[in-house]
């Protein structure tokens, strides 16, 4: 673990020396999360899961995929085609999706999983290749995009969350200060700030309504340009159906509140959180909240519609989490799958956390999951 560490210290040290004792925050998280080889997502580690850095929900419990088929189900009756999983994790979700699609009759033609982790990808294969042939012969790794388009669904479950971003500080004068890294004299990591570029600048003051007067010195966030060219990547590979997109995140003016002056950066190494971004370079995950304004902006211009906005736990309800669990007879199986369900729904776990955003093309009927909560309006 240290000689992984000191590599990827080695690597940000040649980098900032190269760009003038400087880079900007997300060229930092393009090093220590996705440089082949040494970035966290890249390098073998076991990063989900007990023995990991944290708990997604598809860990947590089967009753998130058995929820989410019934979505894809719905998806798949209406377009046919193939589902596409981005970041497929340690294969919990595929798993779960293609048991309960055979149960509902709705298996799609291929499971395509777009995995950048190598440790991942083998990790997946262990698990699925214990699924019954039928499931396990669907299922294909991609190294890009698919090309043609597909008809189907797409899935991103805590993906957003993780592509690079830039972080921005408000001065002391009002000024704009864009965060990056730098070495101090003992050659020790370090937070540098420099004046926004004008393009910056200009995205920073869009975002807080074309002023940052209100936020106070000091204040502190994120932003996330690669969500628009992201998107735009995954609706060329698009033809028909709906991209389900999972994570933690907040509409525009909730994000970038006043009395949200820290931030929404977290760390997580060995299930414990924290916000020191340049502790253990390489070993943990760096993420940021999601701006799901930012996600509706990018899926519009790549001409896809917003179908569907609410919390995961009005997605849960409304695909039948409440109906699992009655369908459960034994006793302890009962308890242990309603201790599990109360962390995926309660407000203070991940059930309001958590959002749900579903994107579609070609899809003009209502989609379940969204039936008991309409956030749009809010964007």
């Amino acid at each position: 673990m240290r000689s992984h560490e000191a590599r990827v210290r080695q690597a940000l040290y040649e980098t900032i020396r190269a760009g003038n004792g400087w880079i900007p925050f997300d060229d930092y998280l393009r090093i220590v999360q996705y440089a082949p080889g040494l970035g966290y997502y890249s390098a073998g580690s076991h990063k989900i899961g007990p023995e990991g850095d944290f708990i997604t929900a598809p860990e947590l419990s089967p009753l998130f995929g058995r929820c989410m088929a019934q979505q894809c189900a719905q998806v798949l009756e209406l377009c046919g085609g193939d589902v596409v999983e981005l970041g497929a994790g340690s294969g919990a979700l595929a798993a779960t999706l293609l048991q309960s699609l055979r149960d509902l009759n709705r298996l799609p033609e291929h499971y395509l999983i777009l995995e950048v982790s190598a440790d991942l990808r083998e990790r997946q294969r262990q698990r699925l290749m214990r699924l019954p042939g039928e499931l396990y012969e669907r299922v294909q790794w991609l190294d890009s995009l698919p090309n043609p388009p597909i008809h189907g669904v797409f899935l991103a479950n805590e993906v957003i969350d993780a592509l690079p971003f830039k972080r921005f500080v408000i001065a002391e004068t009002g000024a704009v200060l864009e965060r990056g890294v730098a070495l101090s004299d003992d050659l020790m990591l370090t937070e540098s700030d420099r004046a926004a570029g004008d393009s910056l600048r200009a995205e920073i003051m869009r975002v807080g309504g074309g002023s940052v007067d209100e936020l106070p010195a000091g204040y502190c966030s994120e932003l996330c340009l690669m969500v628009g060219p992201w998107i735009a990547g995954l609706a060329a590979s698009f033809a028909r159906g709906a991209m389900l997109l999972i994570d933690y995140g907040y509409r525009r003016r909730d994000y970038y509140h006043p009395q949200r002056w820290q931030g929404t950066l977290r760390c997580h190494f060995q299930h414990r959180a924290h916000d020191d971004a340049l502790l253990y370079p390489g070993l943990q995950d760096i993420s940021a909240w999601v701006d799901f304004t930012r996600v509706a902006e990018g899926a519009d211009a790549a001409g896809l519609a917003v179908a569907g906005f609410c919390t995961q736990t009005a997605f849960l309800l409304a695909t039948g989490i409440e109906r699992e669990l009655a369908g459960q007879t034994n006793a302890l199986e009962h308890a242990r799958l309603a201790s599990q369900a109360r962390v995926l729904l309660l407000p203070g776990e991940m059930g309001e956390a958590f959002k749900v955003m579903a994107l579609t093309r070609g899809l003009e009927e209502p989609l379940c999951g969204f039936v008991h909560q309409d956030l749009r309006g809010s964007l």
